[in-house]
Parts: structure tokens; sequence; C-alpha cells
């Protein structure tokens, strides 16, 4: 396993990382297909399991429903083992979204991640665009709470999940990782991605499957062989699936 340096972050990933979406969140989504969530012994055998693999970078969210309550379930017991990042800004309750980018939610969404993932230090936090990146970036007070937090040494890394090249392109003069969504079909954030990386910005793809459409042995080697790009989140349930992608990324 050769691991990637996350910007100036001082953290190393692996290539692929675990999207953490699927284990605690099966409505409202995206994907192609339906899927069941899986019981807490699965994710237990998941989670240990890529791990075990060497997939040490593992993205969740409160908007994940679950997501954080089952990974702190499950493996904080080898908590060095892992670079955890999750978000702040959304939410999901009773099958809805909501967005929140006050100082007070935000703080609030820290130490209830913290609690979740049972932790005292969030390696990596991003803030959840709901699609108005220029808005959130501007006009709340969302950057400079992260900044306090970081500060505090809550976390150590913070960044920005957008929609938007213009969201991202505003956010390189304060983050430590940016992550984009980045693919065959979508490469509307390549230029992006090489101011970020000449910034020593950490680089972290999302939605590099296309949700499901893209086939793995097109999709991973196109993307981590971009100049830039640290790791690319995948989000299956199927430990020999990862293991595959794993390998795919190993032979770049």
């Amino acid at each position: 396993m050769v691991y990637r340096s996350l910007g100036h972050t001082g953290l190393s990933v692996s290539p692929i990382g675990f999207g953490a979406f699927k284990i605690g969140r099966n409505v409202g989504t995206k994907y192609e297909q339906n899927y069941d969530l899986p019981s807490d012994k699965e994710v237990e055998r998941l989670l240990n399991g890529l791990l075990d693999l060497g997939i040490n970078y593992i993205d969740t969210a409160p908007a994940y429903g679950t997501s954080e309550v089952r990974i702190g379930k499950a493996i904080t017991h080898r908590r060095d083992d892992y670079v955890l990042s999750t978000k702040v800004g959304e939410t999901f309750v009773d099958g809805k979204s909501t967005y929140d980018f006050s100082v007070q939610a935000i703080r609030d969404s820290v130490h209830r991640s913290l609690k979740n993932l049972q932790t005292d230090v969030l390696d990596v936090v991003l803030i959840h665009s709901n699609g108005e990146d220029l808005e959130i970036l501007n006009q709340t007070d969302a950057v400079a709470t992260l900044v306090d937090l970081r500060n505090d040494g809550l976390i150590r890394a913070i960044g920005f999940s957008g929609k938007t090249v213009e969201g991202a392109q505003a956010s390189l003069v304060w983050v430590d990782v940016l992550m984009v969504q980045y693919n065959q079909q979508d490469q509307t954030h390549k230029q992006l991605i090489a101011d970020a990386a000449g910034k020593g910005i950490g680089v972290v793809i999302k939605k590099g499957l296309a949700s499901g459409v893209i086939e793995p042995a097109q999709a991973i080697p196109f993307a981590l062989k971009t100049q830039g790009v640290n790791s690319m989140v995948v989000g299956s349930l199927n430990l020999k699936h990862l293991q595959a992608n794993l390998q795919l990324a190993n032979y770049l």
C-alpha cells in the first residue's frame, strides 16, 4: 500500500477511501439501485475488514443517518488506524435534510460528531454545502467557526465539500482539504484540482463512479492519475469490491 499525503495536513491517506453513506442511510439517495442497511455485525465486519486491507480514509457526515454512530461502535478501538472525516451544515432527520451554517449549529454538530464517533479529535471536518456555495462562504460564520474549532484542537484539518467550481475556487484561501465531484462525465473541477494542489491543499474525489454509473476499472485510474488527487471515496458495502478497487489503485 502506497499512502498519499493529504496536502499539507500531515495526514497520510489510502488512494481509495471509504464513503460511509450506505452504512447509515438508504432513503433519499441518488443511487440507481435500492439497498438494505447492513446489520451491526455486518458493519463491524465491513469496517474492520477495510482497515485490514489498508483503506484508512473514512468519510462520513451527520447527513448519513446513523453512519457516525455505527463507525464509533465498530472501530473506535482502532482509532489510530484510520483518518476520520466528517462534515457540518447538513443533518438528515425523519427522511429530510435540513441545513444550518450558524455558529451554534456548527459547534453543536462537531461536539455531537465527537460523541457519536467516540473520539477526542476529528481529523477532517468539511462544510457540507447545499449548493449555495458562495452564500455559505461569504454570508455565514461557517468558515470562521471551523477555524476556531481547529484552533481549539477539536479538528486537525478543515475544508469544503461544495457543488460549484466558483465555491471551490473561493475556498482555496482557507481550506486544508477540498472534496470535489470529478469523473469522466464531469470534469468541471479539473483545473481547480490543479490549483488546489499547487497551494498544498488536499484533494479528495467524491462521486468518482458517478453514483455507480461508471465502472471502477475506468473511473479509478481516471481519478487517481489526475495530478493533485490524494484519495477517491467509494461507498460499496461489499468488501470484495473494495478490495478490487484498492487493487486497481495500487497498480497505478
